[in-house]
């Protein structure tokens, strides 16, 4: 027999079968859901995204550009375009846009979040209302290579 306490409450109530993990990155996203019962969580993959994301410099070839401030012969070089940054801000719609429709039809109640900071800021701005609303949790970290019973514990620990 279990002893009652808030915090074990606060776990089972956020795993339950209605609350939904996500743990993604620039290139891999799972939507994890506990498979059993409260009193016996175990996350398991209900769907999964892939996205190839290669470094920049294997993306662009292109020499960064010049540019002239009038007349004259001051010439300055043009940022190159980071296309791996880009990549994952397509990712990061990707995910909302996944997480919409799971959320639209109501395959969850409550949401877990775990990317690192920046995908997760990323992330936030793509997020639509009805998604929003249904975050309980983020949890800034890169989880996306961990296994299920790792994440499970780090989430419970959060």
């Amino acid at each position: 027999m279990t002893t009652y306490t808030p915090e074990s409450d606060m776990v089972n109530v956020m795993l339950n079968r209605q609350t939904w993990v996500l743990v993604a990155d620039g290139e891999k996203a799972l939507f994890l859901r506990n498979k059993h019962d409260m009193n016996n969580v175990q996350l398991g993959i209900v769907h999964q995204l892939h996205h190839a994301n290669p470094a920049t410099r294997e993306q662009g070839t292109d020499k960064p550009g010049r540019s002239t401030s009038g007349p004259g012969l001051g010439r300055s070089a043009v940022e190159e375009t980071d296309w791996h940054e880009i990549s994952k801000k397509r990712f990061a719609k990707e995910i909302a846009d996944a997480l919409y429709g799971h959320a639209h039809n109501g395959d969850f109640e409550r949401l877990i979040i775990v990317a690192p900071p920046l995908m997760l800021g990323e992330m936030r701005q793509e997020f639509h209302k009805e998604v929003s609303d249904k975050i309980v949790s983020e949890i800034p970290k890169t989880l996306t290579n961990h296994s299920t019973n790792d994440i499970q514990a780090i989430v419970e620990e959060s």
